[in-house]
Formats: C-alpha cells, structure tokens, sequence
C-alpha cells in the first residue's frame, strides 16, 4: 500500500484515560504497544512476577489472543474483500485491564464487565451469557477474565476485544459484527476511551456489591432470555434470565436449572438471539 494511503496512526488517550482513573485506582497507568501476543497473556506473566500494580495494557495488533475456553481472538485488519475497504491499524481493539480484586463472590464477573462494555458503547449493544457483545444476531466482541494469585492478592486480567471493522468471516464459528455499524467514525482509540472509565467503576462496584444490583440491567440487554436454548452439557430449553450470581436459568422438562459453568456454552435453537425487555421471572 502506498505511504499516501495509509491511515494516519491512531492518537490514544492515554493521558485522558490515566486523569480519569487514576483516582480511582492508585498507581494506575496506561501502556499502549504496536504489537503483542495477548495481553491478557503479558499480564498475567507481570502478574506471576509480582506486578500487581494496575494497568490498562493495549496492544495496537495482538497476534495470539485467546477467548473462552481456548479459543482464538485475533486483531485484524478490515475485510479487504468488502467494497471500498482497504485494511486499517485500528480495525479492532484489544485491551486489558489488570489490578487487585477481592470480592466476597466471584460469581457473575464476566457479567458485570459485559454490562459495562456494552453499556458505555450503544444501546443496541445486547450480551450473550457469560461473556459475549452482540449485535443484530452476531457478535461483536468478547471478553475473557483471568486470575493468579501474586504477592498475597488475587490480581484479576480483565481482556476485551472488539471488532471495529468488519473481520473477513471465513472460517470464523459465529457470524461477526462490527461497531462501526452502529458509530460508523469510531475508531479503536474512541472506543477505548468509552469503555475505561465505566469499566474500572463498575469493577468497584462489582467487589463492593457483588452482581445482584447489576442483575436487572444485564437482563435488559440480555439476548437469550426466552430464546429455545441447548448448552454443550445436555440442558434443553427456555432461557429465562440470570440469577445474582450471574448462573444462567433454563427451564427445562423437569424444572429449572442454574448453568454455572465457565466450561459450558450455549447456542440459540432454532433462530439467533434477541433482544427483549420483559423482566425475569
């Protein structure tokens, strides 16, 4: 690609984001590098070498980033196969966020911090139990929550990552979405500078109260409440919200059952996820 037509690099608002934060979590700093493997990866490695200061670790390309249960998450650039589309440094965003927690309850973690993302992002920004960001019936990002055990403290590696292009689909397991379909001129750097300031607030919050206050909003952006589900452990049947501890409640042929289990997923059966708005019950 010629120099000409090369985006200009992204400006990131590290500063913003560190004056804003930084009362909230002391000794809080900002790191932005053009290039990692993971860094929920590189966290955790600082972590198990006593770094347990907090950071929001950004990688501009991360080239082996996982998801949930194993899976890949890669950036990339954008879908050089669709019209007027030429690949672009900030076609996704990877982050992480590291520091200390100590909740009375772990439970529905991964739920709060969905809720935040989703929240700070747009109102059509729906949340696939335990972990996922969708769109429109496909996913728009993912979030994978790592602990260890450093110094006397559980430090917890919050990872998010979003496309903000559209990724090639090719052999992808869910159809992608993109954020610019909904804010078509953010880029990755606005995003991010969306996303830290609620996400830190609401980890506090979430080690202060736990997931129960925050169980009504999840449901209103809940995409499986109601939907005919089938989870990789067997269960069978309706979603019907989540309890305060974050477990998924299915009601099945003989009753309703709680998924707990990071291991298990869901899949919606026979059509895509939707949003709803009724209250659980």
């Amino acid at each position: 690609m010629p120099v000409a037509d090369q985006a200009p690099p992204l400006l990131w608002p590290a500063e913003a984001i560190w004056q804003a934060v930084e009362p909230l979590l002391p000794g809080f700093s900002v790191e932005v590098l053009p290039e990692l493997p993971s860094t929920n990866t590189e966290l955790m490695r600082r972590a198990r070498l006593g770094r347990t200061d907090p950071v929001l670790l950004v990688a501009e390309r991360q080239t082996a980033g996982r998801g949930r249960l194993g899976r890949q998450w890669t950036s990339h650039g954008a879908n050089a196969q669709m019209p007027n589309r030429t690949a672009q440094p900030d076609a996704s965003l990877a982050f992480s966020l590291g520091l200390a927690l100590s909740p009375q309850d772990w439970s529905g973690l991964s739920l709060a911090v969905g809720l935040a993302v989703a929240q700070s992002l747009h109102p059509d920004v729906g949340l696939k139990w335990p972990n996922d960001l969708w769109f429109d019936g496909r996913k728009l990002g993912g979030i994978l929550i790592e602990t260890a055990a450093a110094g006397g403290v559980r430090y917890a590696v919050v990872g998010v990552g979003l496309n903000i292009e559209l990724p090639c689909a090719q052999d992808l397991r869910t159809p992608p979405a993109a954020l610019r379909e909904l804010l078509p001129t953010v880029d990755a750097a606005q995003a991010l500078a969306c996303i830290a300031l609620p996400l830190a607030q609401t980890l506090l919050r979430f080690v202060a109260e736990g997931f129960g206050p925050l169980r009504s909003a999840f449901h209103t952006r809940d995409l499986l409440y109601g939907q005919a589900v089938e989870c990789t452990d067997g269960t069978v049947g309706l979603a019907r919200g989540v309890n305060a501890s974050g477990a998924l409640m299915v009601h099945t042929a003989s009753g309703l059952k709680e998924i707990s289990s990071a291991e298990v997923s869901v899949r919606v059966q026979p059509k895509a996820p939707s949003r709803h708005t009724d209250a659980p019950v």
